[in-house]
C-alpha cells in the first residue's frame, strides 16, 4: 500500500502529469466548438467575413484542382481560382470534406496540440533544459498553444517552435527521421507567405552566420532549409506562377502601404510591442512584458552572463526590433522605393513580426527560468505569473470574448434559413442574376450560394476594381476615409456608404437608416447586378432606381434583410 501511495505521489508531481493536464486544458479550451457547433461564437474579422466563406465557395465551385487560368463564376463575374490559394493545404481539405464548423473545430484542435508539443520539445532540448524546470516548460507551452491565433493561418506561426526544434537539431548534427518528417509535413498545414517565408529567411541568416563566424558550411543544415523552402514553393505553385508569369494587374498593384509620418510610426512601434497585432495576438501585455523587463533589469549591469542569460538578452532585443521593423514598414519614407519596386507593395514584408509569438513565449520561458533560480520568493512570483497568464488566455477564448461583445454566432451570422427564404422568393437560378450587400459582409451571400458583384479577397483583377468603383464613386467622394480605404487598398470591394463608414455588421435591432445614398445603379445593372441585400432601410431608394421588394427576418438570423431590386 505504501509503495502504491508513493507511486501515486510521484506521478502527481511529475512532468507527465503536467503534460496530461495541459492536453486536457487544451481540449477543454476548444470544447465549445464541438459542443455548440454553429451556435458557437468565433472571430468575424478575416474569418467569418472571408476565409470560411471562401472554403465553401471553392468547394461548391468544383474548382479545387482548377487550372492556373480558371475562374470562380460565383464571385465578381469570375474571380481567378488562384485568389483562393493552393489545393495542397490541410485546412482546404478539412473544409472540402467536412461541414464548416466541424472542420474549423478540428483545425483549432490540431493547431493547438501541435503548438503545445512543438514548444515543449523546443524548450526541453534547447532553451530550458533543467530536469526540474518542467513546470515552466509545460505551462509556457500551454500558454503559447492557447494564444488567439488567426484561424486560417493554421501552423503558420504556432508551428514555428516545432520547426525550430527540427532545424536546431539538424544544425547540431543530432537528428533522425523525425526532424526531416517535421520539415516535410509542416508546409501542408501552414502558409509560406503568412509565416514561414520570414522564418526560413532567418534560418538562412543563421546558416550564413555559422558560415562566416564559425567557418562551418554545415551542408546538412543548409539542405534542410532548401528542402522546406522547395516544398513550400511546390505547394504554393499558383503563387509562384503569378510572380514569375504576371498577367493582368490586380488590386494589389494599387496598394499604398507607407503613409505614416515619423511620430505616428514611433507610436505604432509602441503599440505593436506592448499590444501585438490582430493576426498574431500573444496577449503578453499584462504578464510577459513586466516579467521580461524585470529579468532585463537583473541582467543589465551583469558583466558575465551564462548561456541562458545571453539567449534571453538576444530574444529581448530581437522582440523589440521586430516591432520596429513592423512599424517602419509603413513609414512614408519607404514609398518612393515601393513605387519603383512593385513587389514591395504587393508583398507585405512587415510580416516579419509574425515571428513574435515564437520569440515572446520562448523569452517568457527563459526569463521565468532565470527568475526561478534567484530564490524562493522569485520562484513563487514565477508561479503566479504562469497562472495569471493562463487565466488571461482562458478569458480570451472566442466563446467568451465574442459572446460578451454581442457578436452573432456562426449560425446567426450566415443565416442560411433566411437566405434560403430570399432565394426561394426570387425564384430564379442563382447563377442568372448578381447581388451585392449593404451593411453586411458579402461573404454571407457567397456562403449561401449567391453570385456577388462585391467581395473581400486578397487580390482580384484591377480592371474589375475600377469598374466597380463607378458604382460607389459619389459615396467615396463624400468620405475621404472610405476613398483612401478603397483606392489605396481595395481588398474589400464593397458597396460603401458614406453615412455608414467602415461598418459592415448592422444587426436587426439596429435603428440606423440610410438617408442620402448615391449609387450608380446603371453601372450596377450593366455588370449584371439585379438585387441588393441591405441590412438597413434605404429611405431614398427611389432616387437610386431601387424598389423594395420585401423584408426578411428570422429568429436564427442576426440580420433583417431589405431586398431591393434595381429597376
Amino acid at each position: 500500500m505504501k509503495k502504491l501511495s508513493r507511486k501515486i505521489i510521484e506521478f502527481l508531481d511529475s512532468e507527465k502529469k503536467y503534460v496530461m493536464l495541459a492536453v486536457g486544458l487544451i481540449l477543454l479550451y476548444v470544447s465549445p466548438l464541438f459542443i455548440l457547433g454553429e451556435n458557437a461564437h468565433i472571430r468575424v474579422h478575416d474569418n467569418l467575413d472571408s476565409n470560411i466563406a471562401w472554403y465553401k465557395v471553392l468547394k461548391d465551385s468544383g474548382q479545387l484542382f482548377g487550372g492556373i487560368n480558371s475562374v470562380i463564376p460565383q464571385v465578381i463575374n469570375g474571380l481567378p481560382r488562384n485568389a483562393f490559394g493552393t489545393e495542397f493545404s490541410g485546412i482546404e481539405w478539412l473544409h472540402h470534406l467536412l461541414p464548416s464548423m466541424l472542420a474549423y473545430a478540428i483545425s483549432q484542435t490540431i493547431t493547438r496540440l501541435v503548438a503545445f508539443f512543438g514548444m515543449n520539445l523546443l524548450l526541453k532540448e534547447h532553451f530550458v533544459k533543467a530536469d526540474q524546470a518542467y513546470p515552466i516548460r509545460v505551462l509556457v507551452s500551454l500558454a503559447f498553444a492557447l494564444t488567439p491565433f488567426w484561424p486560417s493561418g493554421m501552423l503558420s506561426t504556432l508551428g514555428m517552435p516545432l520547426a525550430l526544434w527540427a532545424f536546431m537539431n539538424i544544425r547540431e548534427g543530432r537528428y533522425s527521421w523525425k526532424e526531416w518528417m517535421t520539415l516535410v509535413l509542416l508546409p501542408l498545414y501552414s502558409s509560406f507567405v503568412l509565416g514561414f517565408f520570414f522564418f526560413l529567411f532567418f534560418m538562412g541568416l543563421l546558416w550564413m552566420r555559422d558560415l562566416i563566424v564559425k567557418r562551418k558550411p554545415n551542408g546538412m543544415f543548409f539542405g534542410s532549409i532548401v528542402l522546406m523552402t522547395a516544398i513550400y514553393l511546390l505547394i504554393e505553385y499558383r503563387l509562384v506562377y503569378s510572380l514569375v508569369f504576371p498577367e493582368a494587374p490586380t488590386s494589389r498593384n494599387e496598394f499604398v502601404s507607407s503613409t505614416l509620418g515619423f511620430w505616428h510610426t514611433i507610436r505604432l512601434v509602441g503599440k505593436n510591442y506592448f499590444l501585438g497585432h490582430t493576426h498574431v495576438l500573444t496577449l503578453h501585455t499584462l504578464v510577459i512584458v513586466p516579467l521580461s523587463f524585470i529579468v532585463a533589469g537583473f541582467l543589465w549591469k551583469k558583466k558575465e552572463r551564462n548561456e541562458t542569460e545571453k539567449r534571453f538578452v538576444y530574444l529581448f532585443i530581437f522582440n523589440f526590433l521586430l516591432s520596429v521593423w513592423y512599424a517602419f514598414w509603413f513609414y512614408k519614407g519607404w514609398q518612393p522605393l515601393k513605387e519603383r519596386i512593385s513587389l514591395l507593395n504587393t508583398f507585405n514584408f512587415a510580416r516579419f513580426h509574425f515571428l513574435r509569438p515564437l520569440v515572446i513565449y520562448v523569452m517568457f520561458a527563459v526569463g521565468a527560468f532565470i527568475l526561478r533560480q534567484k530564490g524562493k520568493g522569485w520562484k513563487s512570483f514565477v508561479k503566479v505569473c504562469l497562472i495569471v497568464q493562463l487565466f488571461v488566455l482562458f478569458c480570451a477564448n472566442d466563446e467568451i470574448v465574442y459572446r460578451v461583445a454581442g457578436k452573432p454566432t456562426v449560425k446567426q451570422f450566415y443565416a442560411t434559413q433566411e437566405f434560403k427564404e430570399i432565394a426561394d422568393y426570387i425564384g430564379k437560378p442563382k447563377s442568372s442574376y448578381r447581388v451585392a450587400s449593404i451593411g453586411i459582409h458579402p461573404a454571407i451571400a457567397q456562403y449561401n450560394g449567391f453570385y456577388t458583384l462585391d467581395t473581400y479577397n486578397n487580390f482580384y483583377p484591377l480592371t474589375y476594381k475600377h469598374e466597380f468603383r463607378k458604382i460607389i464613386a459619389k459615396e467615396l467622394e463624400k468620405s475621404p476615409t472610405l476613398k483612401k480605404y478603397f483606392d489605396t487598398w481595395g481588398g474589400r470591394c464593397y458597396l460603401f456608404v458614406a453615412e455608414l463608414g467602415k461598418n459592415y455588421e448592422f444587426k436587426k435591432d439596429s435603428k440606423v437608416k440610410i438617408h442620402h445614398l448615391q449609387l450608380n445603379t446603371k453601372v450596377f445593372k450593366q455588370m449584371g447586378g439585379e438585387y441588393i441585400f441591405s441590412a438597413i432601410p434605404i429611405l431614398n431608394a427611389k432616387e437610386n432606381n431601387l424598389e423594395l421588394k420585401r423584408t426578411f427576418s428570422q429568429k436564427d438570423s442576426a440580420w433583417k434583410i431589405y431586398l431591393y431590386r434595381v429597376k
